[in-house]
């Protein structure tokens, strides 16, 4: 796969630097349908599956039918519950469902780097030289997304790792979400339209720490 170089923007918007690496770093290619999968997986996972409704045996009434069966004129008639009646059960009632299913760990970790891959090759990855902030103040995030260009589009900030003072400027932000490298996940990821991450993440994603420490 071709090498992939990215701008590398300070906090001012303007260009600081170059950010080059080699596209199999992350994944060597990019399948739709595992994509596809993982976020399937996801969106299932988030289902509550707590729906129900009553059937006829859990609605209130006798089960004595309602009148006899022959010699009345009219059609017979079954019991008070009886799901053609007003105020009977329903005829075939919802139960509780888990929707949980799950991916061998090896394709949920492959999914994450590819779509991460997909956004560099979309353009629309987007490499901070940090976003470190003063205070934590709503506005601050703001005006930093202004200067990139970014306020008005959703967009998923990675960071190299958990940090209070940016999860507090940034949670009052509808349209930004806000996560740890290492909490990374396909569905995140695509989302969101435009993909934010630092230097110090990217290293940490590509396995550079301990070289970049060591220059």
């Amino acid at each position: 796969m071709a090498a992939i170089s990215v701008p590398v923007l300070g906090r001012d918007g303007g260009e600081t630097g170059t950010y080059d690496f080699d596209g199999d770093e992350l994944a060597s290619a990019i399948s739709k349908q595992l994509l596809h999968d993982a976020v399937v997986m996801y969106e299932r996972n988030k289902r509550q599956g707590t729906v129900a409704t009553r059937s006829r045996g859990m609605v209130a009434g006798s089960t004595k039918k309602m009148y006899r069966q022959k010699g009345t004129g009219r059609a017979r008639m079954g019991a008070k519950r009886t799901p053609i009646r007003r105020g009977g059960g329903v005829t075939f009632a919802i139960k509780p469902k888990d929707w949980y299913t799950r991916m061998p760990r090896k394709a949920v970790r492959l999914a994450t780097r590819m779509s991460i891959l997909s956004k560099f090759q979309d353009g629309q990855a987007v490499v901070l030289e940090n976003f470190e902030l003063d205070e934590p103040r709503t506005k601050l995030a703001a005006d930093r997304l202004k200067s990139l260009g970014l306020y008005d589009q959703s967009a998923l900030l990675a960071i190299d790792s958990h940090d209070p003072l940016t999860w507090r400027a940034c949670r009052n932000l509808e349209a930004l979400w806000v996560r740890p490298v290492g909490d990374l996940n396909a569905y995140d990821v695509l989302h969101q339209r435009q993909f934010v991450i630092t230097v110090a993440a990217l290293d940490a994603l590509l396995g550079r720490v301990d070289q970049r420490l060591a220059a």
